[in-house]
């Protein structure tokens, strides 16, 4: 006698977690991974699950598929986007996932296709054949895909990385030093090529454009420590986001912002500034509490 057909969820829930990774990992903002995967969940119950040998495979491909549409529409707003746009941040770490927030920004240069097939491939682990069935491409191509993409990715892998440890000491050192406008210790803590990356998506204050070069970032530091009540921002949070060593502040005028680096040689490369409300709202419940 067949076996009843299980409850939907029962099925789904246990791999809900790793299909929001994929899917935030696809398209760097929670809310749209999240919707995503509820679309994958609504389309599960529709599917016929008695003739489904592998539900993983099959949502994975669901997921995936749903994330390539939903990226070429996102190609669009990005270039309407006011100034930067960066990846959602997220404290959440997973063990064994090494693709921090700057390994995302180069996946962002690439096509849906590579993206999905260096993702489901190197990060997640999946084989070629079952690459190949998630992308409706045969295995040679998203072999193709995955090796174009991980060049670009090796290129951004720093060739020094620092301990997390010292990760951290330099970004807590780099806080009181941009705060207080100490240049002498910025400008031992930045590289000579270091970047500034910051994303206000026109909701909040933030530099347009990025700033390249460590003189023009000690001016830019300079200048912010002369804000009035810029010292009294609140220290909220201290730790990783994204696989990088950063914090978060509550600005005076209750303005959340987090602050990563990526370090390279004991020094800091770049800087991904946050200040889009609409991207903080997960970091603004993980470590402030829900807004009053």
């Amino acid at each position: 006698m067949k076996p009843p057909d299980p409850n939907p969820a029962d099925v789904f829930d246990p791999l809900r977690p790793r299909l929001l990774r994929i899917a935030y990992r696809m398209l760097g903002i929670v809310a749209e991974a999240e919707d995503v995967v509820q679309e994958a969940y609504l389309r599960w119950h529709q599917t016929d699950r008695d003739a489904v040998r592998d539900a993983e495979a099959v949502l994975v491909r669901t997921v995936t598929r749903l994330c390539l549409d939903v990226l070429k529409s996102a190609r669009v707003r990005r270039e309407e986007y006011v100034g930067t746009w960066l990846p959602e941040p997220i404290i959440e770490t997973v063990e064994g996932d090494d693709l921090t927030l700057t390994l995302m920004m180069a996946l962002e240069r690439l096509s849906p296709l590579e993206r999905a097939a260096f993702l489901l491939h190197d990060v997640f682990g999946m084989d070629f054949e079952q690459v190949a069935k998630a992308l409706d491409r045969d295995p040679a191509a998203c072999r193709q895909l995955a090796s174009r993409a991980r060049a670009h990715v090796q290129e951004a892998r720093p060739r020094f990385p620092v301990t997390e440890a010292k990760g951290h000491e330099l970004a807590s050192a780099f806080h009181a030093a941009s705060r207080s406008g100490d240049t002498q210790a910025l400008q031992a803590l930045l590289a000579q090529d270091a970047i500034l990356y910051a994303d206000g998506g026109g909701k909040a204050k933030a530099v347009l454009n990025p700033i390249y070069g460590r003189e023009k970032l000690l001016r830019f530091f300079e200048g912010v420590s002369r804000i009035p009540a810029v010292g009294s921002a609140q220290l909220v949070y201290e730790g990783a986001i994204d696989g990088l060593p950063a914090y978060v502040t509550l600005e005076p005028n209750g303005t959340l912002q987090t602050t990563a680096f990526a370090i390279e040689d004991g020094r800091i490369v770049a800087l991904y500034v946050t200040r889009n409300p609409d991207k903080l709202k997960g970091i603004q419940r993980a470590v402030v509490g829900e807004p009053s």
